[in-house]
Order: C-alpha cells, then sequence, then structure tokens
C-alpha cells in the first residue's frame, strides 16, 4: 500500500508501483515522486537522504527527477506539529499570569 505525504491517504499506483514524475495525488493534488515519498529519504541523514550517490533537491515536497526513487510502502507516522508554534505556546503557558 502507498500513501500520499501530504494528505496521508492510500494512492493507487497500479501494477507497477511507480510514480512518475509528473503525477499528482488524486486526493489533494500533491506530487508523488517527491522526497517526502521515497524510501530513502530520512530527515536525520545529510541532505534528507540515505543515498549516497543521489543529488538531493532543495525542496523535498515538489516533484523531482531523482533516478533513484522508489516509493515508500506503509503508512507514515502522523504529521509533527509545527515545532515554533509549539514552544511559543509552551513560553506563553509558562510566562501567563
Amino acid at each position: 500500500m502507498f500513501f500520499c505525504h501530504a494528505c496521508r491517504k492510500e494512492v493507487d499506483l497500479g501494477v507497477t508501483g511507480a510514480a512518475g514524475r509528473r503525477d499528482d495525488c488524486p486526493h489533494c493534488g500533491a506530487a508523488l515522486h517527491a522526497c517526502f515519498n521515497c524510501h530513502a529519504y530520512d530527515a536525520s541523514m545529510r541532505y534528507g537522504c540515505r543515498e549516497p550517490q543521489a543529488e538531493p533537491p532543495a525542496d523535498k515536497e515538489r516533484a523531482n527527477a531523482c533516478e533513484l526513487f522508489v516509493f515508500r510502502r506503509g503508512e507514515r507516522g502522523p504529521k509533527e506539529d509545527d515545532p515554533r508554534a509549539k514552544a511559543l505556546a509552551a513560553l506563553d503557558a509558562l510566562f501567563k499570569k
């Protein structure tokens, strides 16, 4: 099963299980051939990619022409909250009178 990185809904990629460079999510319109949908994407790695020979693009959400792209199988974890908003809320709670 394949899931869109943006809306987290299941995407049918057919028999091949491959997303073309210009394919978009039928639910939200986000690019499917993007780093966030790739099996090698790892935010903790340098440039966000586990593939050492890859030339990762600056914008991980947009479609790219990476030849090493393989669509990630399975669901991703829930989207993280905005860390800035979380920090501001904690500060407000701390200094609230």
